[in-house]
């Protein structure tokens, strides 16, 4: 049974910065790319960052050079570190793995970046 389970959200001044960390189970996990999704009300979730099996990594343009995906693949865990925040990048934040031709998620971390 795939398990994904966030946490490290809250809520953060603009300028400011988080630590969203996810921590897998029931995969392989060395052997999966992970990925950090976001969400807002009323709209799709959107691939923010992703990490290949071999440490590749690939973001969405709005969060380049501000937020740093990395894994450990002896703790089966993903993290996204998020620095210079801003307002727009408050969203619940998912880490996601496809397996087996589907997709899993975690129940998701909300980042609220306000003053």
């Amino acid at each position: 049974q795939v398990r994904l389970v966030e946490s490290g959200g809250g809520l953060v001044q603009p300028g400011g910065s988080l630590r969203l960390s996810c921590a897998a189970s029931g995969i392989n996990f060395r052997i999966h790319p992970m990925n950090w999704y976001r969400q807002t009300p009323g709209k799709q979730r959107d691939l923010v960052a992703t990490i290949t099996s071999d440490g590749a990594t690939n973001y969405a343009d709005a969060v380049k050079g501000r937020f740093t995906i990395s894994r450990n693949n002896v703790r089966n865990t993903v993290s996204l570190q998020m620095d210079s925040l801003k307002p727009e990048d408050t969203a619940v934040y998912y880490c996601g793995v496809r397996f087996r031709a589907r997709d899993y998620w975690g129940q998701g971390t909300h980042v609220t970046v306000s003053s």
